[in-house]
């Protein structure tokens, strides 16, 4: 493994595996000594909630870390972490207007779905051409049979708290610049914890209405907050059972420029 440095995009929301308990997909960039970015990377498996509390490094944080090329996956960008050789360099701030995170991915910027897949590549970063709409889908409320029996498993040395199974799958509608257009869920764990901070918060007394206002709260978020607000690019990536079928992973959200504003009503 070599020590390299990362700067921390996004992380899914933790997944249950058989083989892992539970996981999270971490996408980053790989930085050179001097913190110009190079690639995209993805660090997976990493089981993010047992990590020591000073290496779960927050997103838009530069990490060093052991790291090497995940050889059981066949995608480039998928590269294994040592967990102790963690460490938190410093944090990303977004004074004007996030520059100096713009500095460090939007070199790194797709025109759209199809051309990441045409150079070989399974994971980055796209601006739509113009989105049509949010949306979000019911799911099941329960993990399947063989999730819940993995997160049963007892261990007596690491105890942890159940991952929660979020009963909804939240949306974007949109048209890629090559004119093509998709329909992906957004598998941000911040989005997740957003949908979970305002239903745990809400006054409300029944589950079912603290769950509506949760909702109406995200729609709000992402619909009247973000397309009107916000200057928004998606991180995607493929599953890699399913090369061709890609996610939202991340969402990437400056504000928008006073004269960026002012044109939409010209």
């Amino acid at each position: 493994m070599q020590r390299r440095k990362i700067l921390i995009v996004t992380k899914t929301y933790p997944s249950i595996s058989r083989k892992y308990k539970e996981t999270v997909c971490t996408a980053g960039v790989l930085l050179n000594d001097d913190e110009k970015p190079i690639q995209w990377i993805r660090i997976y498996p990493i089981r993010f909630r047992s990590l020591d509390l000073d290496k779960r490094y927050p997103r838009w944080s530069v990490i060093s870390a052991e790291i090497e090329r995940n050889t059981k996956d066949y995608r480039e960008e998928s590269f294994r972490i040592n967990d102790s050789s963690i460490e938190i360099v410093r944090n990303i701030n977004t004074k004007d207007n996030w520059k100096e995170r713009k500095s460090l991915i939007l070199p790194l910027e797709f025109s759209s779905v199809s051309e990441i897949i045409n150079n070989g590549k399974s994971l980055g970063i796209i601006k739509p051409q113009s989105i049509r709409k949010y949306f979000y889908r019911k799911t099941s409320r329960e993990w399947s049979s063989r999730q819940q029996a993995i997160q049963d498993q007892l261990d007596l040395f690491e105890p942890s708290v159940e991952l929660e199974k979020i009963p909804f799958q939240f949306c974007y509608d949109f048209v890629a610049k090559d004119g093509k257009s998709h329909k992906y869920s957004i598998n941000d764990w911040e989005i997740m914890q957003l949908y979970r901070n305002c239903r745990n918060n809400s006054e409300q007394v029944s589950l079912e209405d603290k769950e509506k206002e949760a909702l109406e709260k995200v729609r709000q978020k992402l619909e009247a907050d973000f397309l009107m607000n916000k200057d928004l690019y998606f991180i995607v990536g493929n599953l890699k059972n399913h090369k061709n079928t890609f996610m939202i992973i991340g969402l990437f959200y400056p504000p928008k420029l006073k004269f960026e504003q002012l044109s939409l009503f010209n």
